[in-house]
């Protein structure tokens, strides 16, 4: 009878509870978690505990079984506790609240605890519940929780917001063949028949985003290159664990140490163990003491090229800075989650320059933001580096390349206008005074304003709130005797608003014998250059010559001869990135930015420029040409490279010039050959190539309709060797058929959620199945695609809904995809900003080409 009483009591005045402030109410109890619900609750609770514990079954279709114990000290009573769960209710089996059941009351993904049942100080919640499967990652024999950034409530209750730390105590039960790893150590194993329960200690304080586990049948190595750390993998190649191993261990070392040098900070958590997953959404993920990456980007083989090792360092140097800047040092509210991305990837660059001295990291720097940055940015979906976000529930979309890669761009101005010593006596001062808590982009203005005569303020105001890029022009007057009389920049927003970017970048004046380079300072919308007066005309001039600036430079027809004999490359490499910029606002025609690149492809001998001339010659062939001019250079591309196939190059040089070949290779001659080098007929000398390689060979040669293309398929899915990958190629085939009716097959499969898991698998058969030599039969399914995204931002993870689009939509060319994106656009009026902008992003090219190509007819 006191239950019924007490449940009475409960459901009779909970109501009176919530009309104590209609207006607060409508505020705060909205599905997802809103600013006005984390302000309140920032007040509201202190000294969170997480104890939580889940019964993983052998079947990954079974409900996984889950208990939650909440501590926390309660300020504030005027308003319900609300308790983020993102589930079906039925999947809350029982709630008590300080050692008193209490009704279940599930409302927009909360839920509520009435004030009644809650005191001032130190409160206990005990619930039972089925986890959340959305982000659990079940695979048949292991699974892995991700749940940046909002996605911890679609696993447990909790408060789902970055400025609410706590500690968690896990335990796991698990079928008793499987390994696990968390953000705490394994203090007790007890075997339950065929279970064991896995009993972990109390973690370091973290965001609920940062909470993870991993459970499976993983093997584990453990090394201590300095702090002793564990690593748990499923890649089977024994050639790959021996050449990867201890450089995978190492480098994260390295990256420690230098971290604890630049912040004056020692390594803040108990552990810096990881795992290597083959199907992972993302490059790696800075889980607590439990780093998340994706095993291809890890396990490398004697084939890897220069730049592939250059890219594993620095991921694994981005997710170890991370344990600083992110996870140390936590954002307040997610419209500052560049902030960790910009540290993190901005510490990696500066970590690679003592792991890989030979590296030219300018030019490494550049190669690894511009291009991407710029993708973004001058699309009609750019947005600032920091975004307003009034509902934590549409944080996914604030992720991109913007932060990324834009931002670190950003922070490097910043570092060169501030002076490197100043800068970096700000961070350390910035992280003393945030360890173990949250701070925003304001709270690092205010502390590095004080250490530059720099106003931070007025600085930030444009790169950091304001989108977009700047177009620069210049004014160049000769005297009498071809002398420069006068030098003038001026720089105009893209956008045509007054946006004035101030940056610090070099001109280099090329002359026969020699380049004289100037630095340009521009802090206003015009800037004179003093400096060039008197200089004798140059035979070119060379913007952003050390790769510094941002923006689309002046480029005329007379530079392009000089590019590929520039002797600098970083010069050569933003030349390159200049002349695509140009070609793609109108100023430069494709077909002389075509030549350009080809030059570059005969004559370069750096891995990243010729990168950067390759892959913009790959995006003008098939994007921006017309197929009677594909017809007209096909032959010659092809020629072009297997000759330099054949050169005295190295292994780095050729490793990316195959690439280009096989991204041509659909003629009957280059068929032909591409061929005999899957089929280990022919080999080029030089040349190293893995399973991985020739997987990639086979799935091309079906996309080109070779003959014996279900013979390649066939063969090549019973010689992959790891079985994770076996299982992808075999999820890959339908993408690959040359059955139309099975590729609409797989298309239509997509529209069931289930299909959808594997993203990274999924992005892969997007983009066979819009190929451009598949468009015809393919672009039937450019709507069905469009009008799946607001599912697929619902279901997937942060960076699915473009990933979707970029591989759907964004592969096309034509007017008629053109034509579809209006009618789309015109027949949903209320279709969400935040996707909006995504689809603008990922069919900036397609934009453009309309542009260019009525120029071209």
């Amino acid at each position: 009878m006191k239950n019924l009483y007490t449940f009475l009591c409960f459901v009779i005045l909970i109501p009176s509870c919530f009309s104590q402030s209609k207006e607060k109410e409508s505020a705060i109890l909205e599905s997802g978690v809103s600013e006005q619900l984390a302000q309140f609750r920032k007040k509201q609770i202190s000294d969170v505990q997480y104890n939580l514990s889940f019964e993983i079954p052998n079947q990954k279709e079974e409900n996984i079984n889950a208990h939650l114990i909440v501590n926390l000290n309660l300020t504030d009573l005027s308003q319900p506790l609300l308790l983020d769960f993102k589930e079906k209710t039925l999947n809350i089996k029982s709630v008590a609240v300080n050692g008193k059941s209490v009704a279940i009351v599930h409302e927009k993904g909360h839920i509520v605890i009435s004030p009644l049942a809650l005191i001032m100080g130190k409160n206990t919640i005990l619930i039972s519940f089925i986890a959340g499967n959305l982000s659990l990652n079940r695979n048949d024999d292991f699974l892995y929780t991700l749940l940046v950034p909002d996605r911890a409530s679609t696993l447990f209750p909790c408060f789902d917001q970055p400025d609410i730390k706590a500690t968690y105590k896990l335990s796991l039960t698990v079928p008793k063949d499987w390994s696990v790893l968390a953000g705490a150590d394994v203090k007790e194993k007890l075997e339950k028949g065929d279970f064991t329960l896995y009993t972990f200690g109390e973690s370091d304080k973290m965001s609920t985003y940062l909470f993870s586990f991993v459970a499976g049948k993983f093997k584990s190595t453990t090394q201590k290159p300095g702090l002793e750390m564990t690593m748990l993998y499923r890649e089977n190649s024994q050639e790959k664990f021996r050449v990867s191993a201890d450089t995978i261990f190492n480098l994260h070392q390295q990256s420690l140490n230098f971290l604890e040098k630049y912040t004056n900070y020692k390594f803040p958590f108990q552990k810096l163990d990881f795992a290597s997953i083959p199907v992972f959404q993302y490059g790696g993920m800075e889980h607590v003491g439990a780093i998340q990456y994706r095993e291809s980007t890890l396990f490398l083989d004697n084939s890897a090229t220069d730049s592939e090792k250059l890219n594993r360092a620095k991921l694994i140097a981005h997710e170890t800075s991370h344990m600083w800047f992110g996870d140390l040092v936590t954002m307040k509210w997610f419209d500052d989650v560049w902030m960790k991305e910009v540290f993190a990837n901005f510490m990696a660059d500066k970590i690679m320059n003592p792991i890989f001295p030979k590296v030219n990291h300018n030019l490494q720097f550049f190669t690894a933001h511009y291009t991407t940055a710029y993708a973004e940015d001058r699309s009609l979906g750019t947005h600032p580096i920091k975004q307003h976000l009034a509902n934590l529930k549409n944080a996914g979309s604030l992720y991109g390349a913007i932060i990324y890669n834009k931002a670190p761009i950003m922070m490097r101005q910043l570092e060169a206008s501030m002076g490197k010593e100043a800068f970096q006596k700000g961070i350390q001062k910035y992280i003393l005074k945030y360890a173990n808590d949250n701070a925003d982009w304001n709270n690092l203005v205010e502390i590095l304003d004080a250490e530059t005569p720099l106003d931070m303020k007025k600085w930030s105001e444009v790169w950091v709130n304001k989108s977009g890029r700047a177009i620069f022009t210049d004014k160049i007057e000769y005297d009498s005797k071809n002398r420069i009389k006068k030098f003038e920049i001026q720089q105009q927003a893209e956008d045509k608003t007054d946006n004035v970017w101030p940056q610090i970048f070099q001109i280099g004046f090329v002359y026969a014998d020699n380049v004289k380079v100037l630095t340009a300072n521009i802090k206003e919308q015009n800037l004179v250059l003093k400096e060039a007066v008197g200089l004798e005309k140059p035979l070119a001039v060379v913007y952003n010559y050390n790769g510094f600036g941002y923006g689309v430079f002046p480029l005329d027809e007379n530079n392009l001869k000089y590019i590929a004999t520039l002797k600098d490359e970083v010069a050569r490499a933003s030349s390159y990135s200049n002349l695509y910029e140009n070609t793609l606002i109108g100023n430069i025609s494709p077909e002389k930015a075509y030549d350009c690149f080809l030059k570059g492809v005969q004559t370069e001998e750096n891995e990243l420029v010729l990168r950067i001339a390759s892959n913009n010659l790959n995006t003008i062939y098939w994007r921006l040409f017309t197929e009677k001019q594909q017809n007209k250079v096909q032959k010659q591309l092809e020629t072009v490279l297997n000759e330099r196939l054949q050169a005295n190059l190295s292994a780095n040089i050729k490793k990316t010039l195959f690439g280009l070949f096989s991204s041509i290779a659909y003629s009957d001659s280059a068929k032909a050959k591409l061929y005999q080098i899957w089929n280990k007929e022919i080999v080029i000398p030089g040349l190293k190539l893995n399973e991985d390689d020739f997987t990639n060979m086979a799935m091309n040669l079906a996309i080109f309709k070779h003959e014996k293309a279900d013979e390649i398929l066939e063969k090549t899915r019973t010689t992959i060797t790891n079985p994770d990958k076996k299982k992808r190629f075999e999820f890959l085939l339908p993408s690959l058929s040359k059955e139309e009716s099975v590729r609409n097959a797989f298309m239509e499969s997509l529209k069931e959620d289930s299909n959808r898991e594997k993203e990274s698998w999924v992005s892969v058969g997007l983009s066979n199945i819009h190929h451009p030599l598949r468009q015809e039969s393919a672009q039937k399914y450019i709507r069905f695609s469009l009008d799946l995204v607001d599912e697929i931002q619902r279901t997937g993870d942060i960076f699915f809904p473009k990933d979707w689009l970029d591989n759907t939509v964004g592969r096309y060319s034509s007017k008629y995809a053109y034509d579809e994106v209006q009618r789309f656009l015109k027949e949903n009026p209320n279709f969400s900003p935040i996707l909006k902008r995504k689809l603008f992003m990922a069919t900036d090219l397609l934009y453009k080409a309309q542009n260019i190509k009525k120029e071209t007819e």
